[in-house]
């Protein structure tokens, strides 16, 4: 196929209806002060600051974790080096889900999709040279959050780096696991209660810091469209805020330190739209359910490039994918943008590949004019009326699921939807109602791309070795302790992170404290 044109049926990658001019419309439809509104004022429609990028660009924060915590940490300061603003941590699947390196469970998969991390000697290297009062660091990390924040904090207090100085976001979103990633552990409610402890602990002892990152990411990964991604998204939102209130936490202590997370895919003009109605729709939820401040009712968020959009065949064709998408999230006011490496779909990002994704933030940044307005697409007839259809369509769904009990009783709702979703895009594209370069249009023989990567056996190994080591040299009866502090703060309504500070202080692994609340609490049946 060669030179495919799009359906006369003209819709977003979300399905909305375009239409084929769109020209003034009247006051009533879109066009009062209030809804578009200025930056930096509620509903917030045009961007969380008044001056927006023309004060100071968005972080530019690369993320990244393979192997062990010496591999990992040589890139981040190859990273540095190139020019990136914060950091940001991949963790490997076994602790996301809480084994160490040397359990069963976690054989064949040390260090192969993020950095392994056992304990506060893993900590200390991954952060080896690198001042923790200088840099932030955002930490995509949610059932075992709570510890590993507690191991960043331990290195932190170890280094003399007051608990108030530190800056940057565990994501800590377990609701979307449930819905959309598989990374959880325990029941839905005692996950909720780490959460809440994490939010009044950071109120409390690291106020610059993000107790929550709540993410679409994973919910647009799995296929959802974008009115689904931001209302499942503000649904888990308010879940969180709900539990936060319920705790005693007051709204205003830590609603303006929420953090959100969402994916930039292909559509440009609809992800601007999305991204614009995510900020309004949030706000106006705020002021309407918990009658927050205007300070409390912001949504910032953090983009990454879609990996789902990524295609093996052609990968260079994904830097221009790249480009697109991380425009769409600039265009939309992002505070914090992570761009993808082309060869994602089929390696860890190569230096070289991480290289040029930093680069394009760049040029964007400094050579495309871009940052020199504030939301530059702003009244423009389309992106009005996306971002009004956008914010109606996620309204249908915020009422879905709160005539179901709200987020934590309606996951299989939410999958359900994301589900279908996926599954009529799979379909678009295999009946090529939907092109994708390179996969089924526009074909040609695959590029030749180096995928042998690393040795993860080799890293594997060495991790467990060190594991060991590390086991050994511990206090047993420092141990015994810091354990019963845990098991004795599951049992009642003291804060978890105080005792999980203290555990991984003594040596105690991020395994063996999750085992005490798989003991504890059990594990999530789905």
């Amino acid at each position: 196929m060669s030179n495919e044109t799009k359906s006369a049926e003209f819709s977003t990658d979300s399905g909305i209806k375009i239409d084929p001019l769109y020209e003034d419309m009247s006051q009533d439809e879109v066009g009062e002060s209030f809804v578009i509104g200025k930056p930096g004022e509620f509903p917030f429609t045009r961007g969380v600051y008044q001056d927006m990028y023309r004060g100071r660009l968005w972080t530019m924060r690369q993320y990244a974790g393979f192997g062990t915590a010496r591999e990992t940490n040589s890139r981040y300061h190859y990273l540095l080096e190139q020019g990136i603003t914060g950091l940001s941590v991949a963790f490997d699947l076994p602790t996301q889900m809480g084994y160490d390196s040397d359990h069963p469970m976690a054989t064949g998969e040390v260090g192969r999709v993020g950095v392994a991390i056992d304990s506060i000697d893993d900590m200390r290297i991954l952060f080896d040279g690198i001042s923790l009062d200088n840099v932030s660091t955002s930490m995509t990390i949610n059932s075992t959050a709570a510890i590993l924040l507690a191991l960043y904090i331990a290195v932190a207090d170890e280094e003399g780096v007051a608990r108030d100085t530190l800056s940057g976001t565990v994501q800590n979103d377990v609701l979307k696991e449930y819905v959309a990633r598989g990374t959880y552990i325990y029941p839905v409610d005692y996950s909720l209660r780490l959460i809440s402890d994490v939010i009044a602990f950071c109120t409390e002892e690291i106020p610059r810091w993000n107790s929550i990152s709540i993410s679409g990411y994973h919910i647009r990964e799995a296929g959802s469209t974008a009115p689904q991604e931001i209302a499942f998204t503000l649904a888990n939102g308010l879940e969180y805020v709900d539990r936060a209130l319920e705790a005693g936490i007051p709204l205003e202590n830590f609603a303006p330190r929420l953090s959100f997370f969402f994916a930039a895919h292909n559509d440009l003009l609809e992800e601007v739209a999305k991204f614009r109605a995510a900020r309004r729709l949030w706000a106006c939820l705020m002021k309407e359910r918990y009658k927050a401040s205007d300070h409390s009712c912001r949504l910032r968020f953090h983009t990454q490039t879609g990996g789902s959009t990524l295609t093996a065949q052609q990968p260079v064709n994904n830097v221009v994918r790249v480009t697109i998408q991380a425009l769409a999230g600039i265009l939309g006011g992002t505070q914090s943008l992570h761009t993808n490496g082309f060869d994602e779909a089929l390696v860890l990002p190569t230096e070289e590949a991480a290289k040029i994704a930093l680069r394009t933030q760049q040029i964007l940044a400094h050579e495309s004019g871009v940052t020199d307005t504030v939301d530059p697409l702003g009244g423009s007839y389309y992106v009005e009326s996306l971002t009004d259809q956008i914010e109606s369509k996620a309204r249908i769904y915020l009422n879905q699921i709160e005539g179901l009990g709200g987020a934590a009783k309606a996951v299989e709702f939410m999958q359900g939807e994301i589900h279908q979703s996926a599954y009529a895009h799979q379909l678009a594209v295999e009946s090529n109602d939907r092109l994708v370069v390179g996969v089924n249009s526009f074909q040609e023989d695959d590029e030749y791309l180096d995928t042998t990567g690393t040795d993860f056996s080799a890293l594997e190994n060495e991790q467990k070795s060190r594991l060991v080591k590390i086991k050994e040299q511990r206090n047993s009866q420092a141990l015994s302790h810091a354990r019963d502090g845990i098991r004795s703060a599951t049992c009642n309504s003291d804060n978890m992170m105080p005792p999980i500070i203290e555990a991984v202080k003594v040596g105690m692994t991020l395994g063996e404290i999750s085992d005490v609340l798989r003991e504890e609490w059990g594990t999530y049946d789905p």
